[in-house]
């Protein structure tokens, strides 16, 4: 499967060493929807990132990718401390050119 570029990073990119290049593939007023709470530019999404790797100490392995009402819907298979692991999940990624500007986690 070839994700887009930016999705890739969001998939591939190593906690904490790898948060600039993690961080960069979102716009500077991107948004993140997780958990039930909102993260809104990069800072916020860097330190809901470093958080939630060091808490779940989880991987996400894509399963498959979907075109949906111009959104980028990904099923991965997300593994790590916490209850229910390994559970599939839903990313659902907004794009701006080669960026990403919104994602929710469900």
């Amino acid at each position: 499967m070839q994700l887009p570029r930016p999705i890739h990073t969001y998939f591939t990119a190593l906690s904490p060493q790898e948060g600039d290049t993690f961080v960069t593939a979102f716009t500077p007023d991107a948004v993140v929807h997780d958990e039930g709470h909102s993260h809104r530019g990069r800072q916020a999404i860097r330190e809901w990132w470093l958080a939630s790797k060091a808490k779940y100490r989880h991987q996400a392995e894509p399963l498959d990718m979907a075109e949906t009402a111009g959104k980028t819907v990904v099923r991965a298979t997300v593994t790590g401390d916490f209850p229910g692991s390994p559970a599939v999940l839903t990313f659902t990624f907004g794009l701006s050119g080669d960026h990403i500007s919104d994602l929710e986690i469900g």
